[in-house]
């Protein structure tokens, strides 16, 4: 059975939404902390409309469930809805959003409206417009921010507010090829970049504008940064994600075509210069010479053509 807590749903759509989850409940169709988003048809204006939903427990409680066995721990379901099924692109964020609140859940308090209302109804605000407001906040500066996310660069944030400083990791954590690239290199790509102290990008927020320091840059930040630049005018926070994941996407494709050129241009000469050319004309050079260096460290032969192309591209 499930206990309505809190909603701002008229009370038909409101029943509709609760008929809809209990039958993906007894499916058996909803994971612990792992949302799903779909489409739902209530009565509402808007009709058919994206709905995340997602189960969790309460950690302490259900600790206490385990220790006590004639206790068992309160599930609870959260459903957010959006305009479309979009809201797919913010999963992660979404799925994490609700690990949050699993984790500070206030399990004193007699009504969990008074702990979680105002949690809850910002789920849009702190989810899904932070990619956004870094966009309207960096503008052209946004270039250096993805060469930082992409060439794993640490980056220290002074002078912001708490808000402004979530936000700006909560980009660079999106923009990031973490779980798109092997871990091993993206572990050492960090300790790497971590290690150089002087490589530190700074951003001081003081300002109306940020300033930045130590900031990196390449050419195809450049042309990504226009891209996010000339979506700012329909302000579209999902618009702004699509990007994001386009982005990443052709870095991944640009880090495998180069690999590809370094396993032939092993045993062939013009493959080398073909890979010298790649690297020339992508925008990204800097970075994917980093990423294929620590992927090719422990192979003698592609190491060789790696440090070959960091002479030429030197030179």
């Amino acid at each position: 059975s499930l206990t309505l807590l809190d909603t701002n749903l008229p009370p038909e759509a409101e029943t509709e939404l609760r008929s809809f989850i209990a039958k993906r409940l007894s499916k058996g169709a909803l994971f612990d902390t792992m949302g799903n988003v779909v489409s739902v048809e209530l009565s509402i204006p808007e009709c058919k409309v994206g709905c995340y939903y997602c189960r969790f427990q309460h950690e302490n409680l259900l600790q206490m469930a385990t220790l006590e066995s004639d206790i068992s721990a309160p599930e609870y379901v959260v459903c957010f809805l959006g305009g479309s099924e979009k809201e797919d692109t913010f999963r992660l964020e979404l799925d994490k959003y609700i690990q949050s609140l699993k984790i500070n859940l206030d399990v004193e308090q007699k009504s969990l409206e008074t702990s979680v209302n105002l949690y809850l109804r910002s789920w849009f605000e702190n989810a899904v417009c932070p990619i956004q407001r870094v966009v309207q906040l960096f503008q052209e500066k946004l270039a250096s921010l993805l060469h930082a996310a992409l060439s794993y660069t640490p980056v220290e944030v002074k002078n912001a507010d708490e808000r402004t400083e979530k936000d700006i990791s909560r980009f660079l954590a999106a923009a990031g090829l973490q779980g798109l690239v092997q871990e091993g290199t993206m572990t050492s790509l960090c300790i790497a970049m971590t290690e150089e102290q002087h490589k530190t990008m700074i951003i001081d927020c003081s300002g109306p504008q940020p300033q930045l320091h130590n900031a990196g840059n390449n050419r195809f930040c450049e042309d990504w940064m226009q891209a996010f630049v000339n979506g700012t005018e329909g302000g579209n926070p999902f618009l702004f994600r699509q990007i994001l994941e386009n982005f990443k996407l052709k870095a991944i494709q640009d880090i495998n075509n180069l690999k590809r050129f370094i396993r032939q241009a092993e045993m062939n000469h013009y493959a080398l210069f073909k890979c010298y050319m790649f690297l020339k004309n992508c925008g990204s050079g800097d970075v994917l010479l980093k990423i294929v260096k620590v992927e090719h460290a422990e192979m003698p032969e592609a190491r060789n053509v790696v440090t070959v192309l960091e002479e030429f591209m030197r030179e």
